[in-house]
């Protein structure tokens, strides 16, 4: 009886360890998650154009700007940004799709379309709070 416990309680065990294993997705790559950071700086507004992710956008889109030290070397193109202004608790989803080279780490540029749903466009600059959204995620 007591050996019969322990293959059973062995069973078990391997049992709930094989379906703890993370899962593979593509046969090679498993899925992780990415922890997300909240940045926070100051968000000002520009005019938009040909930006540094190489796509030719309009004031009318929702486009960010992130700073030369975040944008790297692209890596962040094309993913969405959660930003809140927290002066009045506006918040807004913009693109990235350029590099800010006078931004601080934490700040954004953004298209006047975008920034005036934080704000209005005399305000100028205002506190703002964000994060990436996952990669592949649209609104």
């Amino acid at each position: 009886m007591y050996r019969l416990t322990t293959v059973l309680i062995t069973l078990c065990t391997i049992l709930f360890t094989v379906l703890a294993a993370p899962l593979r997705l593509d046969g090679t790559a498993t899925m992780s998650l990415e922890k997300r950071i909240t940045h926070t700086g100051e968000g000002t507004w520009f005019e938009v154009g040909t930006g540094a992710c190489g796509y030719t956008d309009t004031d009318d889109d929702p486009i960010v700007a992130i700073s030369t030290g975040i944008y790297g070397d692209g890596g962040n193109c094309n993913q969405w940004i959660y930003i809140t202004n927290t002066d009045n608790g506006q918040s807004a989803y913009g693109k990235t799709r350029d590099e800010c080279e006078s931004c601080d780490s934490g700040s954004l540029d953004m298209s006047p379309s975008l920034f005036e749903e934080l704000s209005t466009l005399d305000t100028g600059e205002i506190p703002i709070s964000w994060h990436f959204m996952s990669k592949g995620w649209s609104p």
